[in-house]
Formats: C-alpha cells, structure tokens, sequence
C-alpha cells in the first residue's frame, strides 16, 4: 500500500490504468465494524499534488513541493486520482488505528509503535493528499495511545488485583477445609471445585500466583492426607470392632442354653452394653455379626419365657385365691371398729398371702397395691392413735397457743396507747404464732 519514492519510475514499470490496490492492513479483532473507506475527491486531491505533462506526479506539503512516482499510463487526471486512491488508503490504514484503539486499549503500545512508523515514513509516501492533516491525525492516535495505554494499564491492574483476591480466598477457604472439615465427602467435592473455579481465573503474574497455588495445593494435600488418616483409623478401629464384637458372640453363644434365668439375664445385658461401646465394625461384616448376636440373644429370652409363660399359667391360681383372702379379710380389718382387732387380722392376712405364694408377673404390681392398701389403711389409723396419746405434741400446740394469745394482748395495750405501728406489727407475730397452733392441734386430731 505505501511504496518508497527512490527513483522515478519508467513508463514500462507504471501500473496499469485501473492498477490494483497493494495489499490492505488487516482489520481489527474487536465487536465494532471497520471504518468504511472514503471516495477520492478529485477536486480536493488537486490542492496538495499535480502531474505534468511529463507523467511526474508531485505533493506539495508544508510549501514544498516533491516527485513521487510518474504516470504513463493514462492521462495526467487519472494520474492524480490514481495517487489520491493511495492517499485514501492511506487514511483508511489511520481510521483503522484509531478503531483498533477505541475497541481494544489494551493493544495501545502496538498501535500507538504502528502510528509513529507511518509519521515517520509520511515524507516517504508515494500518495497525493493532506500529508500535513494526516500527520495531526497521527500525533492524535499517539496522544490518545498513551491516554489509552495509561487507563488499559490500570484496567490491567485492577483485573489483577480481583484476580489476586479471588485466588486468596478461594486459597483460603481451602486451608480452612483442609484444617477443620470433617464432612470429607462435601469438603472433597468443594475443594475439587475449587480447582475447577481456580483454572478460569487469569491475569496475575507469575510469581504471585505460584506462591497463591502453593496455598491451594498445600492445602488440598494436608486435607487428604487428614482424610486419609481419619479413613485408616476409622479401619483400625473397625478391624478392632470386629475383634470385640466376635468375643462377645462367642461368650453370649456359649450361655444361650443356661437355665439360670435371673443371672443369664443380666450376663445378656452385659453383653449388649459392651456390644454398644465396641463400635462398628466394617459395613460388610456389622450386619451379619449382628444377626449372630441378636440369635443367641433371641434363643435364650425365648426359651426364658417359654418357662416364665409356664409359671404364669400355673400362678393364675395363686392370683384367685388372693383374692378370695381380700374380699374375706377386707371388710374385718375395720380400725375404726377396733384398732387391736384389725392389727391381728392383718396379720392372719399377710400370713395366709405369703403361704399363696406368687402371682402371675404382669399382675404383681396390682397385687402388691391390693393388700399394700389394706395395711395403709391399719397404719394410717396406729399413727393417728398415737399423735393423740403425744403429750409432747400437746404441750407444743398449747406453747404455741400461749405466745399468740400473748401477743394479741400486747397488740390491745398499744391500740390503746395509740401506737397503731406497733400495734400492728404485734399482732402479725400473733398471727404467725397462731399459725403453729393451728397446725400443731390439726396434727393432733388427724
């Protein structure tokens, strides 16, 4: 597109009539269109250059006027258009410039190195225009290359420093998994994601982010190890599980048969105390120890209350004649027609009871509460008999009566007095007092 003037060129080295455009720069890599090209204004072109009748093609520039090419190929009017078309793309290369700034500042050294080539090659230029307007437009593009440069380059930094943050706190967050996280499954999958996040971050310079990946990585190395090291415990404590819980089976296996109900009993629940601190044992083997355990367990509880049901049925007895003796003895221990009498018939009662022997075992309670009535009602009565026959407890309910009809007297010579403060304070003591007494008498009555 430019062509360097060196000599004149000879009639049979000149371009054709309609000379083919060199080639053209390329178009800027940005969202907005490329500058449409101007038309050659023949009018305007004549201003700044001619060509002789000779061919010579001249621009004039600043005054001074020079040779920069020759034309033999048509007349000297399409001279000049041909040499203002170069012109015209030579402007178009300037636009060209200042599109790619305007879309891409981050390209502003390269454009603004491209510019100062072109101002510097303008007294070189074999093209007819306004040489000294397209070198202003240069300096323009420069000026606006360093504006453009100065705020891409902040714009970098600023893309850098988030750049920087991101990566510190994704790091961080890291480190925080690494040291304190026990969900391992969610930590792992988000220390993952981590990674994934952290590949799409870009713009920090080199040495920054090897020491921001050294706290990722480091991180994400000691939390598998943690988790490497809690899954070998947890299999060790498992293996031991195994081990513990094999030599509870075999002793609850050995006394699955034994008869000695109560004993047996409580050896099981022994066994199930130790089975419940052994722990899990690995998820493969857990179940079917278990159902071993619960087998023996199940063996000797059934063959218990196979026995139990037994005895139940046989007791069944034991329970009518119980309580044939409280609907016999119920109505003849009476205290109240006789505290001596209901005594001895009490105790022909609890005689005959014991002689019954058991009950069926869901009824002892309410058996035990049968005659434990009986014998509360007898009990109750000798109490009270002997609050009454308490001559200690008399004495301390009439003391009591004494001290309040005290001072309720004092309280009637202070009224008197015209002492209504104290007056009242002596009678809230008479009060209190005749409170003891109340509940000192009540206690001997009841």
């Amino acid at each position: 597109m430019t062509q360097s003037p060196g000599k004149i060129p000879t009639p049979g080295a000149m371009p054709a009539r309609t000379p083919k455009p060199g080639p053209r720069p390329a178009a800027p890599a940005a969202v907005h269109a490329a500058p449409a090209a101007p038309t050659v204004d023949a009018a305007e072109a004549a201003k700044f250059g001619r060509v002789d009748q000779e061919g010579t093609v001249y621009v004039t520039r600043g005054g001074v006027e020079r040779a920069v090419g020759s034309w033999q190929a048509g007349t000297p009017e399409e001279g000049l258009e041909h040499y203002a078309q170069r012109f015209v793309d030579l402007t178009t290369e300037v636009s060209l410039l200042e599109n790619r700034l305007a879309t891409r500042p981050e390209d502003a050294s390269s454009v603004r190195t491209q510019a100062q080539q072109l101002i510097d090659s303008l007294d070189e230029q074999a093209v007819v225009g306004d040489l000294d307007a397209l070198e202003a437009q240069l300096k323009a593009v420069l000026e606006h290359a360093d504006v453009a440069g100065e705020k891409a380059k902040e714009a970098k930094e600023t893309r850098r420093a988030e750049a920087i943050s991101r990566k510190e706190t994704l790091a961080a967050e890291a480190e925080d998994l690494a040291a304190n996280s026990t969900e391992w499954k969610a930590a792992g999958d988000r220390i993952r994601a981590i990674l994934d996040e952290w590949k799409t971050i870009r713009g920090i310079d080199r040495k920054t982010d090897d020491a921001l990946w050294k706290r990722y990585s480091k991180a994400r190395d000691s939390f598998n190890r943690r988790r490497g090291a809690h899954f070998a415990e947890l299999d060790r404590g498992r293996a031991a599980a195994k081990a513990a819980k094999e030599d509870i089976i075999e002793r609850a296996e050995k006394i699955k048969d034994s008869t000695d109900w109560g004993e047996t009993a409580r050896a099981f629940r022994d066994l199930m105390t130790e089975w419940k601190a052994a722990g899990r044992a690995p998820r493969d083997v857990d179940d079917k120890l278990w159902k071993r355990f619960r087998a023996a367990q199940d063996h000797f509880f059934a063959a218990r209350n196979a026995v139990n049901n037994e005895r139940d049925r046989e007791f069944e007895a034991n329970a009518k004649a119980k309580d044939d003796l409280i609907a016999e003895y119920g109505p003849l221990i009476d205290p109240e027609k006789g505290l001596s009498a209901a005594k001895a018939k009490l105790r022909e009662l609890q005689d005959k009871w014991d002689e019954i022997g058991y009950v069926p075992r869901n009824k002892v309670r309410e058996y035990e509460n049968k005659i434990g009535e009986i014998e509360q009602r007898v009990s109750e009565a000798e109490e009270k008999q002997w609050r009454k026959a308490n001559p200690v407890q008399q004495d301390k309910a009439n003391q009591f009566q004494v001290k309040a009809d005290d001072f309720r007297a004092k309280a009637e010579a202070a009224e008197a007095k015209g002492d209504a403060k104290a007056a009242a304070e002596l009678r809230a003591q008479a009060e209190q007092w005749q409170e003891f007494a109340d509940v000192a008498a009540k206690a001997i009555d009841s």
